[in-house]
């Protein structure tokens, strides 16, 4: 899988994101809501979700806390969490 999101701007793309997030778990586009809940819509289990910290991780050049690990829990969360990351970068 390859996957390149490299943003010097500090802006992140939400559309992107959603189709990265999609790629990882091998899910149609439009099935990655702003609100779906990873676990619970998309019954994605907790290798999966790691999976998904690893490729955003990489794609963004960002490293995330444990305790933000929990907080990804759909696209919307997801996007607030790396803005806020790639914006005071």
């Amino acid at each position: 899988m390859t996957i390149s999101a490299s943003h010097p701007t500090g802006r992140l793309d939400k559309e992107e994101l959603r189709r990265t997030i999609a790629q990882v778990l091998d899910v149609e586009v439009d099935e990655v809501t702003d609100d779906a809940h990873f676990n619970d819509d998309l019954e994605v289990d907790s290798l999966m979700a790691l999976e998904v910290v690893v490729v955003l991780e990489g794609a963004y050049g960002l490293r995330l806390d444990e305790s933000e690990l929990r907080g990804i829990t759909s696209l919307e969360n997801a996007y607030r969490l790396l803005s806020g990351k790639l914006s005071a970068a």
